[in-house]
């Protein structure tokens, strides 16, 4: 099955969405470059991924959001997403949050796993004070010892010292990183897909504006992420 068919598809959750009066914002990425091994898939490239991204922007009339790595790709991506996202492991990038500050569009910045939810008030900073208002912070998990994450409900908290919309991703915040050996070489992130349901009910009582949180449908494309991607009838509950 092509990628931009199995995106399409995975937006079976809209409906949903819209029947119970949620908004919905779609995120796709163009590149994961920070993936810890060179043979893990990365994407189909900013050229095709944005293609992609504007196809279901137009089909499904909804809001976009994808994520940049260097300045240089905020001026491409700017003509199709309507949030630009910056990667947790980036998130104190001056040069980068600038240029995605520039732009003019919403900045979503992920907090870093090895962050304390303090450091989103200066990253937010960073895109106020590039004349853009227009800044939101999401947390995403804190490192754990090696290999694995944990969630503190005490950041989606802390974190509103950023004075900014706050966003749990409750998907990626359950990640086991470069936990799995694959065969022929090369690892794979793990994840605890089972306690989805669990984090996002208690990021939802703490109050956040919104959860980030990966669909997969019930494709499993060996594209690296399965473990932490929510099946529809997990994400449902």
């Amino acid at each position: 099955m092509e990628l931009s068919t199995v995106l399409f598809n995975q937006l079976k959750i809209v409906s949903e969405s819209y029947r119970v009066g949620l908004p919905l914002v779609f995120k796709s990425s163009f590149d994961k470059a920070n993936r810890t091994s060179s043979k893990s898939f990365r994407g189909p490239g900013m050229i095709e991924g944005l293609k992609i991204l504007e196809k279901v922007k137009i089909a499904y009339d909804i809001p976009t959001v994808t994520d940049v790595h260097e300045s240089i790709q905020c001026e491409a991506v700017v003509k199709v997403a309507d949030i630009i996202q910056i990667p947790a492991f980036l998130c104190r990038q001056t040069d980068l949050l600038v240029a995605a500050a520039k732009t003019g569009k919403i900045v979503n910045i992920k907090k870093g796993q090895f962050c304390a939810p303090s450091v989103m008030v200066n990253s937010a900073e960073k895109v106020r004070l590039a004349g853009n208002p227009n800044v939101m912070v999401c947390e995403r998990g804190t490192m754990f010892g090696y290999n694995d994450l944990i969630v503190d409900p005490r950041n989606l908290q802390w974190i509103r010292e950023a004075n900014c919309p706050v966003v749990a991703d409750v998907t990626h915040a359950l990640q086991q990183p470069a936990g799995k050996k694959l065969d022929g070489g090369g690892v794979a992130s793990g994840g605890l897909r089972e306690l989805i349901p669990c984090i996002a009910r208690t990021a939802v009582a703490v109050g956040v504006d919104g959860i980030f949180m990966e669909e997969n449908g019930r494709w499993k494309l060996g594209f690296g992420e399965e473990e932490k991607q929510g099946f529809e009838d997990e994400a449902s509950r």
